[in-house]
């Protein structure tokens, strides 16, 4: 049982800090820009994680609690909803092809790291 509360409490930290750094983005950036931002570069990192972390641990704390919370579906289909057909539909595109793009290069960079 010490375990798992364990395990919620990283899960928890790193909720904090992603929501913490998603909301500082969005401000930073607005809302489309910071949504697509957030998404891509947690799709980096996660893919950087995969293949360095080994800990579970890291996992938790980075993986399931910081990246989960840092990058966000819900809000990317709000506002491809609310961005209409022709330009939702490219932001789908930009969204996916960027967020492929930057988890293969997390992935590579991290074997390289190896």
């Amino acid at each position: 049982m010490e375990r798992r509360a364990a395990g919620f409490g990283l899960v928890a930290v790193g909720g904090v800090v992603g929501a913490v750094a998603r909301y500082a983005v969005a401000v930073a950036l607005g809302a489309t820009v910071g949504t697509l931002a957030v998404n891509v570069v947690g799709a980096f990192a996660l893919g950087l994680l995969v293949t360095r972390a080994t800990d579970g641990r890291t996992q938790l704390l980075v993986g399931t609690g910081a990246l989960s919370s840092f990058t966000t579906y819900s809000t990317f289909a709000a506002e491809t909803v609310a961005l209409g057909t022709l330009a939702g539909t490219g932001y789908v595109a930009a969204t996916y092809a960027g967020g492929l793009a930057a988890a293969a290069a997390g992935i590579a960079l991290g074997r390289w790291l190896r």
